[in-house]
């Protein structure tokens, strides 16, 4: 088998299978080979890229996903690993598609410097807290879905039940819900209302213990990762976890606090024509961590006098409550950069034990 002094990699990954391609320096398409994504496929493919030459980088798509594992048993070998983007459809169209040519696109990706983000690390307490995050999202969601399905039951109840929870607050609805005991005659409309009202306010209590649950579990690991950032004034656990999930185990990977704002979305895009000078809201980006640094800033303009004198200020120049908030969040975007990437939070970032 012929090799060269350095190659370059690119994977395209999938559930079951991830497609690897070798090219040289100068992007001569060298090999590409499936494996099988477990364990051994992924030593496999190291071995095999290691056999065509020394193994400058590696990009992979779906860093996030599918190819998550496969990142972490490349970076534990000491391989540089770039963070790959689909390629475009103007791409696909005049390119076509298949496993080969996606593989290829990544490596070439690498190459030509259009990749050059490092993937996150997914090694340590913030991937702890963005998997706990992602259970507790989904109670949260599944939990509001049910306050919908029981408030549009009784617009349409019987006058009976709908007198009698009138005016009730959610807790005290629930658990009057939650007590009903229907007949059993299903076929009557109001038995098998009570019936569905009863089953969706246990549903909702059980919810309701799964969050607090979740909640419980998820604040010491924030305060671990991150105890500096939730001592900014208007951070707390929720949108702190938020932000440590953007940012991920391994935030020195952002080169600069621009970096951060754009991940974040809170970049402003230049929309100047002429003598027309303004930019633009930034729809890109992490919108969670976008809709995070939303609340620390509604927070600070309602309790901090600090940027409070500062919107009075803005306001008097001409802008408006929109594009002020969008300066808050830049510089909101700023100090969290600085926290998270400051000496003192690294040593904290540390692998849970197993």
């Amino acid at each position: 088998m012929d090799t060269v002094s350095e190659i370059i990699g690119g994977v395209d990954t999938h559930g079951l299978t991830h497609h690897a391609a070798v090219i040289d320096p100068v992007g001569r398409h060298l090999a590409d080979r499936e494996f099988p994504a477990t364990s051994r496929g992924y030593r496999e493919l190291l071995a095999w890229l290691r056999s065509h030459g020394t193994v400058a980088k590696v990009g992979v798509e779906g860093t996030g996903a599918y190819g998550a594992e496969l990142a972490r048993v490349l970076a534990a070998a000491g391989v540089t690993v770039i963070d790959v983007d689909r390629p475009d459809r103007k791409t696909r169209r005049s390119q076509g598609k298949s496993d080969p040519i996606d593989a290829y696109a990544a490596a070439i990706a690498v190459l030509s410097g259009r990749a050059t983000g490092i993937p996150k690390s997914r090694d340590g307490v913030v991937e702890a807290v963005r998997v706990l995050r992602a259970a507790r999202r989904s109670a949260v969601k599944s939990r509001t879905q049910v306050l919908n399905q029981i408030r549009g039951l009784l617009v349409s109840a019987p006058s009976v039940l709908r007198e009698r929870t009138a005016g009730m607050e959610r807790s005290a609805l629930i658990r009057t819900l939650a007590r009903l005991r229907p007949d059993a005659d299903l076929s009557n409309p109001l038995t098998a209302t009570r019936t569905a009202l009863r089953l969706l306010a246990r549903r909702c209590q059980a919810l309701d213990i799964e969050i607090a649950e979740l909640e419980a579990q998820i604040r010491p690991l924030v305060a671990q990762a991150a105890p500096a950032l939730l001592d900014l004034y208007g951070v707390g656990p929720e949108t702190a976890g938020q932000l440590l999930a953007t940012a991920g185990d391994n935030p020195e990977r952002m080169h600069s606090e621009a970096a951060f704002a754009h991940l974040a979305g809170v970049a402003p895009i230049p929309a100047s024509s002429g003598r027309t000078n303004r930019h633009r809201l930034n729809r890109g980006g992490d919108r969670a961590a976008n809709n995070a640094l939303h609340t620390i800033v509604l927070v600070r303009m309602r309790f901090d006098p600090r940027p409070r004198a500062y919107v009075d200020r803005r306001t008097k120049e001409g802008l408006s409550r929109k594009e002020i908030m969008r300066c808050l969040k830049r510089f909101v975007a700023r100090e969290v950069y600085r926290t998270l990437t400051a000496p003192e939070m690294q040593s904290q970032n540390l692998i849970p034990a197993a």
